[in-house]
């Protein structure tokens, strides 16, 4: 049977699954799975256990990771837009965004002319409209070349995600603006690093799509568990029976309540494995 039959572990990539900062900012590669990781997740699968990666990346910046990933369902990317299985090679559900998005998402790009935008589109294309260093830095982590277009409007839809792209106080004001129009309440908007503000269709984030999962899969919430280190995180924190944190977790991740776990650099999705042993003595 194995302990952990009718479970399901989901984990952040970036910085919980594999630390990918120190790449980003350097320019060096992105380090391999922790070897603790990879023994400990092929061993929860093994007893039973179903393992998946909740991620914001669009499928094409995660594709070429996905293959080295010890995972047996289908994945979340798009930070919650769209649901993945790898073995069909197709998606299973998908959240986009609504026309309007384009014009608002170009009305911000006016309005600061610093900020760049990635519109991920669901053929897996990255368009960019006025890219900056922030858009180049995280082409290098993804190993994906962005599409450039002169402006939101000529970029194709269907669309999944937007992802402004600037310093922090920048997309602080660039939230705020998108507040003061009225049309935040349409959007969800969140940080998933001090550089980078998501905007995806309204319920698209990571924890209503486990949610879609953990249903697909016949898997009762009380039994669903979820790991992150940022903000985008916190819905999948929240709705799981319980979320965990690496210790390199923004502030807010561990506001949350989160079960703080060692460094995502140290193994924390072993350490994660090791609570589950303690919930599920078999």
């Amino acid at each position: 049977m194995g302990r952990f039959r009718g479970v399901l572990l989901a984990s952040d990539f970036d910085n919980t699954l594999i630390y990918t900062e120190e790449a980003l900012r350097s320019g060096a590669a992105v380090p391999e799975l922790p070897p603790e990781n990879r023994a400990a997740l092929e061993y929860f699968m093994a007893e039973g256990g179903r393992f998946t990666v909740a991620t914001g990346r669009a499928l094409a910046a995660f594709l070429r990771y996905a293959g080295n990933i010890p995972m047996n369902v289908p994945a979340v990317v798009c930070n919650g837009a769209a649901l993945y299985d790898f073995e069909k090679q197709e998606y299973l559900e998908v959240a986009m965004l609504d026309e309007a998005a384009r014009q608002r998402g170009q009305a911000v790009l006016n309005c600061f002319p610093a900020v760049a935008v990635e519109a991920y589109h669901i053929d897996n294309v990255i368009h960019a409209v006025q890219p900056n260093e922030i858009t180049r830095q995280h082409e290098h982590l993804t190993k994906v070349s962005v599409t450039e277009a002169p402006t939101l409007l000529d970029v194709p839809l269907p669309l999944g995600k937007l992802l402004f792209e600037a310093d922090h106080p920048t997309l602080e004001a660039v939230r705020d603006y998108l507040t003061n129009q009225g049309w935040s309440e349409d959007y969800e908007l969140i940080f998933s690093g001090q550089t980078l503000l998501e905007m995806t269709a309204k319920g698209a984030n990571k924890g209503g799509m486990i949610r879609r999962l953990a249903d697909r899969l016949g898997i009762s919430m009380e039994h669903v568990y979820c790991a992150g280190d940022e903000a985008n995180d916190i819905p999948m924190l929240r709705i799981a029976a319980e979320g965990f944190a690496p210790a390199n977790c923004v502030p807010a991740v561990r506001e949350s309540g989160a079960t703080i776990v060692p460094h995502a650099r140290d193994g924390a999705l072993a350490a994660v494995v090791v609570h589950l042993e303690e919930r599920y003595p078999g």
